[in-house]
């Protein structure tokens, strides 16, 4: 049995290969620990694989991003298990696990996985698209890190930034499995598999990426203004905003829609696109036997 460790040298402030190289020391037989961002053909490589053999991710969700959208995981023959090794660590809550567990099969996570189309390309997700002020809170977080990236970025004080004047909310029509919505005052459009991103918002409680029928969540926050916005934002932390029926507007759907009146940075499981108008996502259908 051969094992695979691949890691992302900038997870966790630089911990990943230092987490790989701890992992090496508790697996028996052959084991390589490569760099996943210097592997120019993943998918070549996990090909020459065995059933019998194991695949580790050292990360957080920016790597699984990078891993299922580099490898068909609906064909691969071995395990992969994870080991988290991110900042926001939102695919780990949804998972319901901790950092202190132990490496754990994410296999069953990595298929039949929703795909964004988004200014012609299109990417598989884990966790979710955001778009709004989350996808503004990445723009300038990205931002932030070139101008200054010894020094962690404070996402909080981002969004409090955004929400008291630097964002500007869009109006937005959604269509959901052919059925259209119109929103004004749009803060927030993110399509969620799981319940969790942006580093612990439950922006979708009641999301289920197991669920039979494989839709995804769409869910609008409109028509507030920045002050009543700003004082409701901290319960989408417990998941509580959407008893905010005024301002919260949840569809679930297989195809999904999402078009702005003007443009806005989006984010794919935290990795930025900027100047968008419109995404959208269609889920993965589950053949009936």
């Amino acid at each position: 049995m051969k094992t695979l460790i691949l890691y992302n040298p900038l997870s966790g402030n630089g911990g990943g290969e230092a987490k790989a190289n701890e992992l090496k020391a508790t697996r028996s037989g052959e084991v390589d620990v490569l760099d996943m961002t210097k592997i120019e053909d993943l998918a070549a490589l996990l090909c020459e694989l065995c059933e019998d053999d194991v695949v580790m991710i050292c990360g957080g969700d920016g790597t699984l991003c990078r891993f299922v959208n580099s490898v068909d995981c609906d064909a691969l023959k071995c395990d992969v298990l994870y080991s988290a090794v991110g900042s926001g660590n939102d695919f780990l809550r949804d998972a319901d696990k901790t950092v202190d567990d132990e490496p754990f099969s994410i296999k069953k996570h990595l298929c039949d996985l929703p795909v964004v189309t988004v200014n012609g390309e299109s990417y598989r997700f884990i966790n979710g698209v955001g778009y709004g002020i989350d996808g503004y809170c990445c723009e300038e977080g990205d931002r932030l890190k070139r101008e200054k990236p010894s020094e962690a970025v404070n996402y909080t004080s981002v969004a409090i930034g955004g929400l008291l004047g630097k964002f500007k909310p869009k109006n937005a029509k959604v269509t959901v499995d052919g059925v259209e919505y119109s929103y004004k005052k749009v803060w927030l459009a993110p399509t969620m598999h799981g319940r969790f991103y942006g580093g612990g918002m439950m922006c979708a409680p009641a999301q289920d990426r197991f669920c039979e029928d494989r839709k995804n969540s769409l869910v609008v926050w409109y028509g507030s203004g920045a002050l009543r916005t700003l004082m409701a934002f901290p319960s989408i932390f417990k998941g509580e905003h959407v008893k905010k029926e005024k301002m919260i507007a949840i569809h679930t759907g297989h195809e999904i829609k999402v078009e702005f009146d003007a443009p806005c940075a989006l984010q794919v499981d935290g990795e930025t696109i900027v100047g968008v108008t419109s995404y959208s996502v269609s889920a993965k259908v589950m053949a009936k036997v």
